[in-house]
């Protein structure tokens, strides 16, 4: 792909989105603010530390530990216009696969600033709205 620019997924936001929930296994929605579509938002469990990146590749916490694994690469997803009923688009962002507890959403590369704080439940998809 030489001299292309290239995305994660080039087909987000084109068609259905796979929920794939049950057990402990739950869903998030957020309906976004129309002048963020192409933002990318990630989510971390409530209550753990922010990693760092150490420009190799891989991300490592800050050397202590709260009972969290520092190690794991957050979750992000960009925010793209989905089709709903009709001919109509909602911007959106979809986490398909969140294990049950409390989670933090905030603008990628952002980590300090939490947008907004959620419960996730196993079996059930969470609907939100970003704050404008």
């Amino acid at each position: 792909m030489t001299g292309q620019a290239s995305t994660e997924n080039p087909f987000a936001g084109q068609g259905s989105v796979l929920l794939d929930i049950g057990g402990d296994v739950g869903a998030l929605v957020v309906t976004m603010p129309d002048g963020m579509v192409g933002t990318e938002v990630e989510i971390r469990p409530v209550g753990a530390v922010p990693s760092r990146a150490h420009g190799h590749g891989h991300v490592h916490g800050h050397g202590h530990d709260h009972g969290h694994d520092h190690g794991e690469h957050l979750a992000h997803v960009a925010v793209v216009n989905r089709p709903v009923a009709g001919d109509r688009h909602v911007p959106s962002l979809v986490f398909p696969e969140l294990v049950t507890g409390r989670y933090e959403l905030f603008e990628k590369g952002d980590s300090q600033h939490v947008v907004l704080e959620t419960e996730v439940v196993g079996g059930q998809v969470t609907s939100l709205r970003w704050p404008v």
